[in-house]
């Protein structure tokens, strides 16, 4: 894979918590990236034309706008802070020249429209040039207002404000492919908003025990298929996927289908419950297949069977001796992210020690990189990485007990139709891309 890397703004030796880089989304054309961070901001990156004089440049991303989307605020009912942090990003299939884009905190929803201004109206009858109304009687004729050519401004505007929906934190968000509606998830229920409509939502799951202490499992992510406007999948912290069909019923709370893995008995341990919990879930590009990520590893599932996954990759196997470590400080409950190549080949998804790691599916080859300043260079090549596990060690091995656990990859971003992708390192956004064909497609 070679690549490029270029990052956020801030690069303080040591982060701020407000700039650490909490989603990551290219939007449908792969030419805008979006990121949310911790202190509520949303930075969008535009992909540069490619020019003659410069072919190398295209791939290039640079800010195109960054904007306030969440403050802090304070729930006087329940004496809660809600965090500005932004949970997700979606952008919406574009309809004319603008770009929305949907963006979350725990609790509130906003749609944002983004538009270009690169002309301004001059020659007003009423107005002068400073935009204040003229003494009419002053007005001897008429003019015509023309359009002159100014500097390009990008404006953000807040549309719609989608609040009051959850009690619980919201863990995902997912448009809907008829353009229309859209659903948000909290740790035990699913509502389907419409775009146009903010003050009502219709609740789809509601997994509420009557008593909380019988409460077993909760969600932990959720999507729509990317064809059928009526199925959508959900996914659990015990490790259990449920896709529904909203034709059957107004409330889901019966799934078509359950896509559950028995466990292993040779392979259960305190903490076999916590690490089967899925973190994230993604349908494959064709909708055929869905991606899901446990703390150990990522698993593809066929619509079409529900036993088992068709294919599971180890992420990070050698972890399993440091699970009691893991545990008290808390790293067991990462949750990682994962993502589909534009042709549903080749799966990504992010470790510790800023590694990432890629599977292709057909030759079955997987490969660990590495986002690093030192990897960051202009059309500098990634190096494979490898950690060991005591034994030998080859010169350019990690040893598995000096990995930084501080230093995670949990979100990561695959264009939609080109080998180049974005990866959120703590408060820094790394792009690479392929120049070349490599191992890895």
């Amino acid at each position: 894979m070679g690549g490029r890397g270029g990052a956020t703004p801030s690069c303080l030796a040591v982060p701020l918590p407000a700039d650490i880089i909490s989603t990551v989304e290219f939007n449908h054309t792969g030419e805008l990236l979006a990121t949310g961070d911790k202190g509520g901001r949303v930075v969008i990156f535009q992909r540069e034309p490619e020019s003659k004089n410069a072919p190398h440049s295209q791939g290039e991303y640079d800010v195109y706008s960054t904007f306030q989307s969440h403050e802090p605020e304070f729930d006087y009912l329940k004496s809660l802070e809600i965090e500005e942090k932004i949970n997700k990003i979606k952008w919406l299939p574009q309809q004319n020249a603008a770009h929305s884009l949907l963006s979350t905190n725990d609790k509130t929803i906003k749609l944002w429209k983004i538009t270009e201004r690169d002309k301004r109206p001059e020659g007003y009858n009423l107005k002068d040039e400073e935009g204040k109304l003229k003494d009419l009687s002053t007005v001897t004729s008429l003019q015509v207002p023309v359009l002159k050519p100014m500097d390009l401004m990008v404006e953000v505007s807040p549309r719609r404000i989608f609040a009051n929906g959850h009690t619980y934190h919201i863990n995902s968000i997912s448009v809907n492919s008829d353009c229309e509606t859209y659903m948000s998830a909290d740790d035990l229920r699913i509502n389907l908003w419409h775009l146009a409509i903010t003050d009502r939502s219709f609740n789809i799951v509601d997994i509420k025990p009557a008593n909380m202490e019988d409460l077993t499992e909760v969600i932990t992510a959720s999507e729509f298929h990317p064809h059928h406007c009526n199925l959508f999948v959900y996914s659990s912290s015990k490790g259990s996927l449920r896709l529904c069909d909203m034709r059957a019923a107004a409330l889901c709370d019966k799934h078509s289908k359950l896509f559950e893995e028995p466990e292993d008995p040779s392979n259960r341990s305190f903490f076999s419950e916590i690490i089967s919990s899925v973190s994230d879930v993604k349908f494959s590009h064709s909708g055929r297949y869905m991606l899901t990520r446990d703390y150990l590893t990522v698993k593809v599932w066929d619509l079409n069977m529900e036993a088992r996954p068709i294919e599971t990759y180890q992420v990070h196997d050698y972890l399993r001796s440091k699970l009691c470590s893991l545990y008290e400080n808390d790293c067991i409950f990462d949750k990682f992210e994962c993502a589909w190549n534009g042709s549903d080949s080749v799966i990504m998804t992010g470790a510790y020690n800023n590694f990432f790691r890629m599977f292709d599916r057909n030759t079955k080859r997987d490969v660990t990189l590495e986002a690093s300043r030192e990897s960051s260079k202009p059309r500098a090549v990634l190096k494979p990485r490898r950690v060991c596990v005591g034994g030998k060690r080859r010169r350019d091995d990690i040893s598995v007990d000096s990995l930084d656990f501080t230093k995670k990859i949990l979100h990561t971003a695959w264009h939609p139709a080109e080998n180049i992708i974005a990866i959120a390192a703590t408060n820094n956004l790394y792009i690479f891309q392929d120049k070349v064909n490599s191992d890895m497609h």
